[in-house]
């Protein structure tokens, strides 16, 4: 394991770069991911239901980016990413069952270039988990578990609008994700491969959420 001076001495560098990186481009500055985090008029309940939806057909098939990650040979650290995989093993479950709770998924137009969008989308993720490259498949995952938060966000406010009641979040907290990047990365490569790792999940989620947008207003002309 890497010593706390080491964590702190990388916290500098790698770690913070990452972590900048992660709120920078996550869904947390998406302007429709967080006008759906704070959704309350009538109306925002289809969209609050579509986000659900998508969101489950992205990442809520087992196994998910992290249950893949921990299995390839050499993944470091396996350890954090088998947590990491475990948490959001629960995440997943109440994303599937809050899929039952907001209703079906509202009638849009353009159902069929949706549905080959979350195709690619979830093919793109696999593909990172897979990645032999040493650093690649932690970048995604540490970038899956930060940007999760405001998932979350959207997910606590539609199941809000549900009904539902909300299981506490049990993703890795700030210091836990901090420590698994100093641990997982060792040299300039695999740096690289990290940044790689994150800015192409968090490219996903972005069209994912530009995808939502471009639904939601489809659906006020139709």
């Amino acid at each position: 394991m890497t010593s706390n001076a080491a964590i702190g001495r990388k916290s500098i560098g790698v770690v913070g770069a990452h972590l900048a990186r992660i709120a920078d481009e996550g869904s947390a500055t998406h302007p429709h991911a967080v006008a759906l985090a704070s959704a309350s008029s009538p109306g925002s309940t289809r969209d609050l239901a579509d986000a659900v939806h998508l969101l489950c057909a992205v990442h809520g098939k087992f196994p998910g980016l992290a249950d893949i990650a921990c299995t390839i040979p050499g993944a470091s650290p396996r350890e954090w990413l088998r947590m990491a995989a475990d948490a959001l093993e629960r995440e997943r479950l109440f994303l599937v069952r809050l899929t039952s709770a907001v209703g079906p998924i509202p009638s849009t137009p353009g159902a069929a270039a949706t549905e080959s969008a979350l195709v690619a989308q979830r093919r793109a993720i696999e593909t990172l988990a897979r990645s032999e490259r040493n650093g690649c498949a932690l970048g995604a995952t540490t970038a899956l578990i930060q940007d999760w938060r405001q998932i979350r966000a959207i997910l606590d406010r539609a199941a809000e609008r549900s009904g539902m009641e909300c299981p506490p979040s049990a993703l890795p907290d700030n210091a836990s994700v901090a420590e698994a990047i100093a641990n997982g990365t060792e040299g300039p490569a695999s740096e690289r491969a990290l940044a790689f790792g994150a800015e192409q999940l968090l490219l996903q989620h972005r069209a994912l959420f530009d995808l939502l947008e471009a639904r939601a207003g489809a659906r006020e002309d139709f």
